[in-house]
């Protein structure tokens, strides 16, 4: 004898603002999950890098401090150099620099953990996608926060003679070196890096919908800003092979790979720079200091003793002939871009329409790149009035890139390459063509 089956409960009901509050969680774990992955990235490549260079052996326990420092500066920040020596001396320097290995990984990482929610929907709201902005940057600056309060140290420092060293302690002037992260400005930089970073990435991924509004730029803008992109990773791809060959078969190889952590897109994008007839101005002090760079760049930047020097392909040239390579490789990456441009592009677009699209995105590239190379490190000691802050007990190391020359290459390379890759392209099926009806 069968039994009926038991009664159906009635099923409990949600609570109203259930699914608001759980999508309201969901899109603050993917912000927390983009900022994470980042920070983690930038600190790994840092500490690695700094490592090989043997910064781990810094004293006083600075090793945290000067990695924290590293991730500062990585994402734009400003880390500021002073000291003392009792009253008769008096230490003072500055340091601005990006090492873009570092801010490479903590950007590659931000950005695949920010569009992953996004990718394969058809289109995104732009309420919803300035929300994502907003809750990423608001646990940005918490982290970056973080890292800044951590990046300050003072450890004493030698002057490299016993006598010096013996009248400061017997004058009290033992001098000491200090730095800290500049808190205000770090978290203006790198709010600007992560909203620079985020339109980027939108701009470029075509699986991320875009809002209404923006979508007649979609065609015009991601062909090219992806082709770019392109030839920057390939760029950072061919100097870490150099620079993995370099290491295996010459020595010094902890000193190669700590460049290859810390700062291989620097030399791989100004390569691309130089190669398309850019130009950089360099100045490093006439002692004899150990440069992280490739020997021809070293060379180049001595030649003055210690004043102004150019860098470009000549003066590359003229210590090393290989650097006319750079030349092809520029020519042919650009020329790879304008094809890639014209084949991401819709169908009906024009030979000009290539070249102008891609003119814009190079000259952008390579503003982007001459303001990221920029290099100013001071530092110095004045004791009873001698060195001046510079000269015996100091020295300044600058390098910035000629912009106007840099940008204005890049733009006129763009035009053509973009032409010619389109020519290049036209016998290539595009996107938005279908085939011819049969007769």
């Amino acid at each position: 004898m069968s039994h009926p089956p038991p009664p159906s409960r009635p099923a409990p009901e949600r609570a109203p603002g259930t699914g608001a509050l759980s999508h309201e969680l969901r899109v603050w774990w993917d912000a927390l999950a983009a900022v994470a992955a980042g920070i983690v990235a930038m600190i790994v490549v840092a500490v690695l890098g700094l490592w090989a260079a043997g910064a781990d052996a810094l004293p006083s326990g600075a090793f945290p401090a000067v990695v924290a420092a590293t991730v500062v500066t990585a994402v734009g920040g400003t880390v500021e150099v002073s000291g003392g020596a009792g009253f008769v001396g008096r230490t003072s320097g500055g340091l601005v620099v990006v090492p873009l290995s570092v801010t490479l990984a903590g950007a590659v990482a931000v950005a695949v953990l920010f569009l992953l929610p996004l990718r394969h929907r058809a289109v995104a709201g732009g309420t919803e996608l300035l929300g994502r902005v907003a809750r990423t940057a608001v646990l940005w600056l918490l982290a970056v926060l973080i890292v800044a309060l951590a990046a300050r140290h003072t450890f004493r420092i030698s002057l490299g003679e016993d006598f010096i060293d013996e009248l400061g302690e017997a004058l009290g002037a033992t001098p000491t070196v200090g730095f800290r992260a500049a808190v205000g400005p770090t978290l203006g930089y790198a709010l600007l890096w992560l909203l620079v970073l985020l339109a980027i990435a939108t701009a470029v991924s075509r699986k991320t919908p875009l809002p209404s509004r923006l979508l007649r730029f979609q065609d015009s803008v991601r062909p090219a800003a992806f082709a770019m992109l392109v030839v920057l990773f390939a760029y950072v791809a061919i100097g870490l092979i150099v620079g993995v060959a370099v290491a295996l078969s010459r020595g010094h190889a902890d000193r190669t790979v700590a460049v290859l952590l810390l700062g291989l897109p620097n030399l791989a994008w100004m390569g691309l720079g130089i190669g398309l007839g850019g130009a950089w101005e360099g100045q490093v002090p006439a002692a004899d200091i150990g440069l992280p760079v490739p020997k021809p760049l070293a060379a180049v930047l001595r030649e003055n003793d210690g004043g102004p020097a150019t860098l470009d392909l000549a003066s590359l040239s003229a210590h090393d002939g290989r650097a006319w390579l750079l030349v092809l490789l520029a020519v042919l990456a650009l020329l790879a871009a304008g094809f890639v441009t014209a084949v991401r592009s819709p169908a009906d677009r024009r030979h000009w329409q290539h070249a102008l699209q891609l003119a814009v995105a190079a000259a952008l590239t390579l503003l982007v790149i001459g303001l990221l190379t920029h290099v100013e490190a001071r530092f110095g000691l004045s004791l009873l009035g001698i060195g001046d802050l510079g000269d015996d007990f100091g020295g300044e190391v600058t390098l910035q890139a000629q912009l106007p020359r840099l940008v204005g290459l890049g733009a006129l390379g763009g035009f053509l390459a973009g032409f010619l890759g389109s020519l290049a392209a036209s016998r290539v099926r595009r996107r938005g063509e279908v085939d011819a009806p049969p007769a």
